[in-house]
């Protein structure tokens, strides 16, 4: 018997007397045998017992259709609801370059599985699904390595480009192609709907999916906005300048903070001086090998750090505290914190993805003429877009729509999330989104990239059962509050 959902939705709500073209009798188990054939029962470790598994093959030259094909890594945890009537919840991951289906296991015992399949699909060019992975150390620098900037790395950018050049087409990996990719195996699924949830550059990749399949789209949840317009990686020296003055404001006001740390801002100024003009030893434990080792810290490689380290809660509190160590002449423990997040987010990115969706979509969309007044008296500086601007001209292009950079303007019910301290979208693009969708509300709770909580899940359940944004409550947001900084 399939599994193949097919409901109907009137003004974003579900209408009366919908029911599945195979309907399951109310009660009964779900197995591999109500799926496609290429999904059978989850046997890796890291997945959930009772979630299926397998590899859906599509053309890497959609548009030719001839040549290579490709496996996407696909994911199926079933609804608890043996009739679901929502269609499917599918999570888009950021990165670009990260993999949607480690996120499998923490989903098993989401509320999401009470009326929808959550399906999971590693883009391609990551996890799974024909991966584009770039290892940019070398062998005797590997805790250098997460302090350098990585498009600063040429030479090792090039010969990756070389080498993933033998098992794939780099041009074929950026967003408008992952978006059909998924679309396609919607139709192999039979979901008539599905309910996308994106975050960073997952927004991104559910705008371009909203824009090309609007109608399959039931509700969209998109937090961190990356729009379109947001050509990466202009305006990081821009949002990460904003989250930075907004923490040392808030630092200089509270009472505990400000004793703690007086004139954060004068000394952060003098740190960036003091740094700008010669770099500093700073020994640390390896994170690979556990051993001691020595690593220079430059201004660009404290100011990358720093970016990185703000994009979530709570260890973004600590910025003061590490702040005022550094200027006392102690690095180890923001080296320490930076590595570590560094480490983090580059071990859960595919880079040549990100390079084969950044060097197609977004650099060739930059105005040089404009990076100087984007990214002045930042304390990242312009050397962020130049480096990864010069790294693009090593990687093969691939082509997007025409109308690529105009703003998405569908009728999809839309909750858009953003954080106010966010680092690199901050609320403005929320903004900008929220202004071309018609159908949509925007939400912005304290937070960094990226904004959980009870009060973001209350919503988010609400709005996702609703399938509209008419009268979505949003009271609680006034009632959220940021933890507390770290004071030692």
């Amino acid at each position: 018997m399939s599994r193949y959902r097919r409901a109907s939705f009137a003004l974003g709500l579900i209408a009366a007397g919908v029911a599945a073209t195979a309907a399951l009798t109310p009660g009964a188990s779900t197995t591999s045998s109500q799926y496609p054939d290429f999904l059978q029962p989850c046997t890796a470790p890291g997945m959930p017992r009772d979630g299926l598994c397998g590899t859906y093959e599509v053309w890497e030259d959609r548009q030719a259709r001839t040549g290579r094909r490709i496996g996407l890594n696909v994911v199926v945890i079933p609804a608890h609801d043996p009739q679901p009537e929502l269609g499917a919840w599918t999570y888009l991951m950021g990165g670009p370059g990260g993999a949607a289906t480690p996120s499998a296991q923490g989903l098993a015992n989401g509320w999401q599985r009470e009326s929808m399949d959550i399906l999971l699909v590693d883009q391609r060019g990551t996890g799974d699904s024909n991966p584009l992975m770039c290892d940019l150390s070398r062998p005797d620098d590997t805790a250098q390595s997460y302090l350098d900037a990585p498009f600063g790395r040429i030479d090792e950018i090039r010969a990756c480009a070389d080498e993933l050049g033998q098992e794939a087409d780099l041009r074929l990996y950026t967003t408008p192609i992952a978006a059909d990719d998924l679309n396609e195996i919607r139709e192999a699924l039979g979901y008539e709907y599905l309910n996308v949830n994106g975050g960073s550059y997952g927004s991104r990749a559910a705008l371009v999916y909203m824009r090309r399949h609007p109608e399959t789209v039931r509700t969209a949840i998109i937090s961190g906005i990356a729009p379109i317009k947001f050509t990466n990686p202009l305006y990081h020296s821009s949002e990460a300048q904003k989250a930075l003055e907004t923490t040392l404001a808030e630092c200089a006001a509270t009472p505990e903070c400000a004793e703690a740390f007086p004139d954060l801002r004068g000394k952060f100024n003098e740190l960036i001086g003091r740094l700008d003009r010669a770099p500093v030893e700073v020994e640390i434990q390896d994170p690979d090998t556990g051993l001691p080792t020595t690593v220079m810290l430059d201004k660009a490689g404290f100011a990358e750090a720093l970016r990185v380290f703000m994009y979530y809660m709570p260890r973004a509190r600590r910025v003061p505290l590490l702040i005022h160590r550094a200027w006392e002449g102690d690095f180890t423990p923001f080296v320490d914190a930076g590595v570590s997040s560094n480490r983090g987010i580059r071990g859960l990115l595919a880079l040549g993805m990100l390079m084969s969706v950044v060097c197609a979509e977004d650099i060739p969309r930059i105005d040089p003429g404009m990076i100087d007044a984007v990214t002045s008296d930042t304390f990242l500086g312009d050397e962020r877009v130049r480096t990864q601007m010069a790294a693009c001209e090593t990687w093969p292009r691939g082509a997007v729509p025409d109308n690529y950079g105009e703003p998405v303007d569908v009728d999809v019910q839309t909750l858009i999330l953003s954080g106010t301290l966010d680092p690199v979208t901050g609320p403005d693009w929320g903004d900008e989104v929220a202004a071309n969708l018609p159908n949509s509300v925007h939400l912005v709770v304290p937070g960094a990239h990226g904004v959980t909580g009870a009060c973001v899940q209350s919503v988010t359940q609400n709005f996702v059962a609703a399938g509209s944004v008419e009268g979505l409550d949003l009271s609680c947001a006034a009632d959220v509050e940021l933890p507390p900084f770290a004071l030692r």
